[in-house]
């Protein structure tokens, strides 16, 4: 720092002050000392001022798994979002969904200067009814159901899922069958109550559910059970891979989607569009999650305070050709 004050001919408090983005510099000056900076090579050292500052402009963000498309793009949403806000981040993936496993992940961030954190949790706590996390925290919970005792965000499943159902009725099918997430999940738990809601409240019997594990080989498997079900015309699928599996089994079985079979989903992943047919499907808005999280947690870290409560993030129904009017099994079906 003096000797970039030295060649720009100001004193150190200036070159600090420019370094740190304070105002109050004449701009000529602040390019004085940014030329010098650049010539000299000079970098702050972001260790020494998040010691002064008391703030290390890091958010630690925990997960219990990466391999799901809901999980990996609201991760990116939070690490794009920080970044827009000048912070990075620090994924800490946790092996085992334990209350010890994330207290013990809460240590380790802890450990590696971070200012908030984020939970990502999408799945039951294997020995733990509620998560309970560590006291005096600043933390938001992306996808749970722990609204009352944190600052939660999450995607309005409820109502994505009663816009699919009614869609399908709508349409003049009789009931809609529902191919299910994994039980742990909190994602596929709300859809597939909403599923049965949404059908009892228009006075239909809801068909047994039919699970699988988020994978498009699940929805393949259970594709091939559907396809022997007489009377099913319509199927929501919890996401759009298994609804992809699912395509593929009807296919084989020689039922044709959407003039035998209707079949929706959920997600709206990119490729949706490009499945045969073009899946209907009920929108996420991943980005809105990623943002919402960041803003909650930051509004927490500078406002020293503690939040409540969940913020639903609007879903959307996306129409293609999946969808269509029940006819009669096998009228003009090939094999």
């Amino acid at each position: 720092m003096a000797d970039v004050a030295r060649l720009a001919g100001v004193s150190s408090q200036t070159v600090s002050r420019v370094s740190n983005g304070f105002p109050g510099v004449n701009e000529q000056t602040r390019q004085q000392v940014l030329a010098a900076m650049k010539e000299l090579g000079y970098r702050p050292n972001s260790a020494a001022r998040a010691l002064k500052r008391g703030e290390f402009r890091t958010i630690g963000v925990i997960t219990f798994t990466l391999s799901t498309t809901g999980n990996m793009r609201t991760l990116e949403a939070i690490a794009t979002s920080a970044a827009q806000e000048g912070y990075a981040v620090t994924l800490l993936p946790v092996a085992v969904p334990t209350q010890d496993e994330v207290r013990g992940a809460f240590s380790r961030l802890g450990e590696l200067a971070v200012d908030a954190a984020i939970v990502i949790m999408e799945v039951h706590l294997l020995d733990a009814a509620r998560l309970s996390l560590p006291p005096h925290i600043t933390v938001v919970v992306a996808d749970s159901d722990a609204g009352d005792r944190y600052t939660v965000v999450d995607t309005d499943q409820t109502g994505g899922t009663r816009d699919a159902v009614r869609h399908l009725l709508g349409l003049g099918h009789r009931t809609v069958w529902h191919l299910a997430g994994p039980e742990e999940s909190f994602a596929a738990q709300r859809r597939a109550d909403a599923w049965r809601a949404a059908l009892t409240e228009e006075g239909r019997v809801p068909p047994p559910v039919v699970r699988g594990d988020w994978s498009a080989d699940s929805g393949y498997r259970a594709g091939l059970h559907l396809a022997g079900q007489e009377d099913c015309t319509a199927v929501f699928a919890a996401n759009d891979q298994m609804a992809l599996g699912l395509l593929r089994a009807l296919h084989e079985r020689g039922l044709r989607v959407p003039e035998d079979i209707s079949v929706i989903g959920f997600d709206d992943i990119p490729e949706s569009a490009s499945f045969l047919p073009p899946l209907t499907t009920v929108h996420q808005d991943f980005a809105e999650v990623g943002r919402l999280c960041v803003e909650g947690v930051l509004r927490q870290v500078r406002e020293s305070g503690t939040e409540r409560g969940t913020t639903l993030v609007p879903t959307r129904l996306v129409v293609r050709h999946s969808t269509a009017a029940p006819r009669p099994r096998g009228s003009g079906a090939t094999t």
